[in-house]
C-alpha cells in the first residue's frame, strides 16, 4: 500500500494528526472531516492547525530534524544511556531518517493540498483577508514540508553526486489533494527533478510572502511574512542562488518577526518559553503534546529534569557534544562545591563565547555518568520534555547573508557581517579572506546551530565528507558514499512503479 493510498484511507477514517490536540488558538480539531466539509471558516482553521500540528512529530521537529540530523553529522557522540541514535551516529546503513518522516510529511502535504483545493473553490462566509491568510499559511507550510523532504532524500543543487543517474532525483511532488483511495492509489507520483522541487518551493514562498503581507496572525507559531522570507533565504542558500539568499535575508532582518539577540540576552533567550529570536517555531502548548522522557529533544540532549536541581532524574542524555564542540566553547567539567557526590556542585569551564552558557554538567542517574550536556531545550514551557522548537531564528539571517555575499564576491560585506555576528557572541573580529573567509563563516554556523540540526545539511550542500574518526577509525563517510542519503521507504517503492529508490538500498 503506497503512502498516498494510506493518506486517503486516513482521511476517510478521520484519523488524528499525532494522537494529540492541535491547540493553536482555535478549536483543536485534529483532522480534516471525512466528508470533506472544508467550506466554513472554522473547518479551514482547524484543518490548517492539523498541518501545523504534524510538525511536532518525533520524526520531524519533535526530535529527528534536530537530534538525528546532528547525530548523522559531526556534532557529537552518543552515550548509550538508552541506545538511541547510536546507529545514526555511526552512519550505519539504513540508520537514517525513517519511513515515519516520509509518511508524516506526505500526510501533511496532502492535507495542505486539500485545503488549497478548497480555497480555490471558495469558503462560505470568508473575507478576502481570511482567504489570503489561509492560502499564505498553507503555502508556507507546504514549502517547508517539501523543503525538508528534498533536503533529506536528495542531493543539494550545489553538490550532486553523479548527476543524471537514473536512480536519483528530487522527491514526488503532488500538488493536488487525494480525497479518495482510488485517486491516491492510481496517482503513482514519480520523483521530479531536484530543480523542479526547488522551483515549486520558491513559488509557494513567494506566494506566501505576498499573501501574508495582506493578512497574518500574530505569534511565531504561525506563518508570517518574516518567516517566509527567512525560509526563502535558507532555501536559496541550499540552492546556491546567492542573490536571492542575500536579498531574502535582508528582507527577513527588516521584518518585525523575531529579534536578534547578543551577549547574555542571547543565552536568556533559550530560557524563555517562546524564543525571542524565533521567526517561526513549533509550539508545544500542553503537557499532553510533549513527546516525553524517551524521545523529546530535552531527553535526547540531557539527563537533567530542570536547571534548579541537577540531582533530579530527567531524560536520557543520549547525544552529547564531541571534543570539537567542547573545544569551541572551552568546556570541561569543574567541581564548584565540596560534596562531589552532589551533582549541583559541578559545572563547566567556559571561554568568552556566550554560547558556552548553553552547556553544563548533567547528573549521575544514567549509566554513562555525569556528562557535559547541551541545555538549549530543558523545561522552558513549565513542564518537562515539551519545549517549543525554534525552526527559523533571526540570527541565521546574518550568517546566510554573510555566506551569500562571500559567494557573490562581496568579501568585504561578508567579513563585516561575520565580525558583527561574532561580536554578538562575545568573540573578537577576524581578518581573513578568500577560502579562509568561507571556512570561518561555516565554522560560525557550526557553533551557532549545534544541536539544532543544520550541520549535516551544511556539509551536504558543500559536498563534504563526514569525518567522524573521533568515534573510531572506520567512522568516515565520503560524500560519494550512498549513506549520505537515506533509503526511501521500501513499501513506497514497491507500491509505486514510478518511484526510484536511492542508490545502495
Amino acid at each position: 500500500m503506497n503512502s498516498l493510498y494510506k493518506y486517503a484511507v486516513a482521511f476517510l477514517l478521520g484519523l488524528s494528526v499525532l494522537a494529540t490536540s492541535c491547540n493553536l488558538d482555535v478549536d483543536p480539531r485534529q483532522s480534516i472531516d471525512a466528508d470533506g466539509a472544508l467550506n466554513t471558516p472554522d473547518a479551514l482553521e482547524a484543518s490548517i492547525n492539523s498541518v501545523y500540528g504534524r510538525l511536532r512529530a518525533e520524526s520531524t521537529y519533535g526530535r529527528d530534524l534536530f537530534a538525528m540530523a546532528d547525530a548523522l553529522a559531526d556534532v557529537g557522540r552518543t552515550t548509550n544511556n538508552s541506545g538511541r541514535l547510536i546507529g545514526e551516529n555511526n552512519n550505519n546503513p539504513n540508520a537514517h531518517f525513517t519511513a515515519l518522516f516520509w509518511e508524516n510529511s506526505y500526510f501533511a502535504i496532502n492535507e495542505a493540498n486539500l485545503i488549497l483545493d478548497q480555497l480555490a473553490r471558495g469558503v462560505d462566509g470568508a473575507s478576502a483577508a481570511q482567504l489570503a491568510r489561509w492560502e499564505g499559511e498553507v503555502k508556507f507550510l507546504r514549502a517547508l514540508w517539501y523543503f525538508n523532504l528534498v533536503k533529506v532524500y536528495s542531493y543539494m543543487p550545489t553538490a550532486i553526486y553523479s548527476p543524471g543517474v537514473t536512480d536519483e532525483g528530487g522527491v514526488p511532488m503532488p500538488l493536488e489533494g487525494s480525497i479518495t483511495s482510488d485517486i491516491a492509489f492510481t496517482r503513482n507520483s514519480p520523483r521530479v527533478s531536484i530543480q523542479e522541487n526547488y522551483t515549486q518551493i520558491y513559488s509557494d514562498l513567494e506566494d506566501a510572502i505576498r499573501l501574508l503581507t495582506i493578512s497574518q496572525r500574530a505569534g511565531s507559531q504561525f506563518a508570517n511574512v518574516g518567516a517566509a522570507q527567512g525560509l526563502l533565504s535558507r532555501v536559496a542558500l541550499y540552492r546556491g542562488d546567492w542573490a536571492t539568499a542575500r536579498d531574502a535575508a535582508t528582507a527577513a532582518l527588516a521584518s518585525g518577526s523575531g529579534t536578534v539577540l547578543g551577549g547574555m540576552d542571547y543565552v536568556e533567550g533559550w530560557r524563555a518559553s517562546v524564543h525571542p529570536e524565533s521567526m517561526f517555531e513549533v509550539r508545544v502548548q500542553l503537557a499532553a503534546e510533549a513527546l516525553g522522557v524517551n524521545v523529546s529533544l530535552q531527553s535526547s540532549y540531557t539527563a537533567l529534569l530542570n536547571l534548579d536541581n541537577k540531582n533530579a532524574q530527567g531524560g536520557w542524555g543520549d547525544f552529547i557534544a564531541n571534543s570539537t564542540v567542547l573545544n569551541f566553547f572551552g568546556l570541561s567539567q569543574v567541581q564548584i562545591g565540596e560534596d562531589a557526590e552532589n551533582n549541583n556542585n559541578w559545572d563547566v569551564t567556559r571561554n568568552e563565547d556566550v554560547r558556552s552558557f548553553l552547556f553544563t554538567t548533567g547528573n549521575t542517574v544514567r549509566n554513562a555518568g555525569r556528562q557535559i550536556e547541551c541545555i538549549k531545550f530543558i523545561s522552558k514551557n513549565g513542564f518537562a520534555f515539551g519545549d517549543n522548537i525554534p525552526v527559523i531564528r533571526k540570527s541565521e539571517m546574518h550568517l546566510n547573508r554573510a555566506e551569500a555575499n562571500y559567494q557573490l564576491g562581496n568579501e568585504g560585506d561578508a567579513l563585516e557581517e561575520l565580525n558583527a555576528f561574532k561580536g554578538l557572541r562575545g568573540l573578537d573580529p577576524v581578518t581573513v579572506s578568500g577560502a579562509d573567509l568561507l571556512e570561518e563563516i561555516l565554522l560560525e554556523r557550526f557553533k551557532e546551530f549545534a544541536f539544532e540540526g543544520q550541520r549535516f545539511f551544511d556539509l551536504k550542500r558543500y559536498g563534504r565528507d563526514l569525518d567522524k574518526t573521533y568515534l573510531g577509525p572506520t567512522n568516515f563517510v565520503a560524500f560519494d558514499d550512498f549513506r549520505i542519503l537515506p533509503p526511501i521507504p521500501q513499501r513506497e517503492v514497491d507500491g509505486n512503479v514510478n518511484l526510484n529508490q536511492n542508490r545502495g538500498y
